[in-house]
This record gives structure tokens, sequence and C-alpha cells, in this order.
């Protein structure tokens, strides 16, 4: 296999003229020469060592991005997103999927910043875990340090510049609309407990609702159509009164009709059912779902345009708005 020292030799140049070329430095090289070095790689079929490349250009060409998990219909808009301006910036993007596992993400975090990548994005919900944040801003702050960028979406504990989602805003959105159609026993699929999205989310609902949601009414699960579906069916067993189910992402929400449709309960006759994020498929199910847009793929561009931007001196916070989606899923509550 052929070397750089290979093709200097043969373009008859010195090895940083080559490199100058083959990795296209911005330090000028006389046209002569540059057509005999890319001769000779032509010739010798000379293939570049991306490492190498990374490292002589004066740009970071990858940007890595921490998903919680890209099958996640949230994170895949989300991460189109962010695809789509980085694409536009000539930037490769690197998708790490860490399950919602805090160690795991310090680990991405430290394999990213040895890989010298331009930014670092992560991609989903903080974590109220104050060991867990002290260990990912410190690993963090160290790969800053070297010139990296950050950039986060959702409330997290972490210096970087942050694209905020109307997390609270749109739970508050949903339950002044239940209120409003008479709804006061609700019960509410969460997501994990760990989470701040799941946290600001029944936030926002018992203020939407005028009132705190009774512990007894929530279920905490994966964010999932399983973990939905399972968790409906506890609250069903545990509190047959429900008059509405809140599920806190759309996949959740899935789930519960699903569930109630298996036990021939009528939504939303009998009981109604909304989610969050509208997600492709919630206005597909049967019936169609009522729930909280936010502007996901949106949420992506935005955080990579702060992230592949120059330092701004100070951390900035964006906040992107939610909007309530009516479909016919929910109705009012029953006499």
């Amino acid at each position: 296999m052929a070397t750089l020292a290979d093709v200097a030799r043969r373009a008859g140049v010195s090895p940083a003229t080559a490199s100058r070329v083959i990795n296209g430095s911005s330090k000028p090289v006389a046209e002569e020469l540059r057509e005999r070095v890319l001769k000779a790689v032509a010739e010798l079929r000379y293939v570049p060592n991306a490492h190498a490349q990374l490292l002589a250009r004066p740009q970071r060409s990858v940007v890595g991005v921490l998903v919680h998990d890209v099958s996640d219909p949230y994170f895949a808009e989300v991460t189109r997103g962010l695809q789509r301006v980085a694409t536009e910036r000539g930037r490769l993007v690197i998708i790490c999927n860490s399950y919602r596992d805090p160690e795991r993400e310090v680990e991405y975090v430290d394999l990213l910043r040895a890989q010298q990548v331009a930014a670092i994005v992560l991609a989903g919900s903080g974590y109220h875990d104050p060991t867990v944040n002290a260990l990912l801003d410190e690993r963090l702050a160290a790969y800053a340090a070297t010139g990296g960028r950050v950039a986060v979406i959702g409330r997290h504990r972490h210096r970087g510049d942050a694209v905020l989602p109307a997390n609270e805003e749109g739970a508050r959105l949903l339950g002044a609309e239940l209120r409003r159609l008479g709804h006061r026993a609700v019960g509410v699929l969460a997501g994990p407990r760990s989470l701040t999205t799941t946290s600001d989310r029944i936030a926002g609902l018992g203020a939407g609702l005028g009132e705190p949601l009774p512990e007894a009414w929530i279920r905490y699960a994966d964010f999932t159509r399983d973990g939905g579906s399972r968790a409906t069916a506890e609250l069903l067993d545990a509190a047959p009164g429900l008059t509405a189910i809140v599920a806190l992402n759309d996949s959740m929400a899935v789930g519960a009709l699903n569930l109630l449709r298996a036990r021939g309960v009528r939504v939303p006759a009998e009981v109604s059912v909304v989610g969050f994020d509208d997600m492709p498929i919630a206005a597909d199910v049967t019936p169609a779902l009522t729930t909280v847009r936010l502007p996901l793929a949106e949420l992506g561009a935005r955080a990579m345009t702060l992230a592949l931007e120059p330092a701004a001196g100070r951390d900035r916070v964006e906040s992107l708005p939610a909007e309530l989606v009516r479909r016919d899923s929910l109705g009012p509550a029953p006499a």
C-alpha cells in the first residue's frame, strides 16, 4: 500500500507539500506542484489516512450526537434536523445511543473527545441525579477546554448552548384543555422518574388542571408502546374511575389505545387518551390522537446550528414553543 512518502517521491515534492494538497490545506501550493501530486496519487492509488486528515485540517469535520435511542420516533425526528444542518455545513455526524444510561453517555463523551470532534450535541432529557450531572459536566468541560463546542437539547445542568422544548408549557396546555372538558380524574403514563422531561411534563399538567396530580394516578414506565400498555393496565386496575389518560409521549399513548381496545373500553366515549410530541403516527391511529406538537426537527436544527457557530462568550439559550393539536381521542368527561 502506497504511503504519503511514496506519493511525495513520485511527484518530486516534499512530504509536507504532498500533505497540503491531499489534505486540502489552506496554505497555497503552486498549481504545477498540485497537479504532480494528484497525478502521483492516481498512479499509486494512494488512499489518505482519515485520522491524519482530521489532524491536518484547520477545521474539524465531525460532530458527535448523543441520543437516548435513535429508534424512538422523538429522537429520529430530532436527528433529522441535526443531520440536515450538519450536511449543509459539510460535517459528518456520529450518532451515539446511550439508551438513557448516564455512564454510557460519559464514555461516549470521552470517546468523541479522543476523536477530536468539532462539537458534541446532547439530544435528550437531563437527569435529576446530581452525581451523574457532576461527572458528565466534568467531562464536557474538559472537552470544551480543548476548543470543542457543546450544545444540548432539553433541560440539562451542563455548560453549553441549549435549545429548550416547551415541555412544561405544552403539558399545561393539555391540562387546561382536559379541565375545560370536565376531566378531574386524570391518570398519567409517565416516563422514567430520573428524567427532567418527565418531571417537567407532570408539573405542567398539574398546573393546567389546577391541582397537583395524586401519586396513585401516575405510573412510571419506559417511553415506549409496551411501557404505555403495561402502565395503562396498572392504572385501570388501580383507578377504574379515570375519565382521561395522559401519556407523556405518543408511543406510550399508542400502547394505551391498544390496551383500551383490547379491554373493550371506548375512546373517547368512556376514557379520553392524549399524547405528547405529535409523532407522524399520532394522526394515523384510530381514533386520531390529541397531542402536543413540539417542533422536533427544528430543535435538532437549532442545536446543531449553535454547536457549529463560534462560542459567544456566554451560554445561549433558545426556547421553541409547543402547540396543542386537537384530534378525535379527546372528548368531554362522561356525565
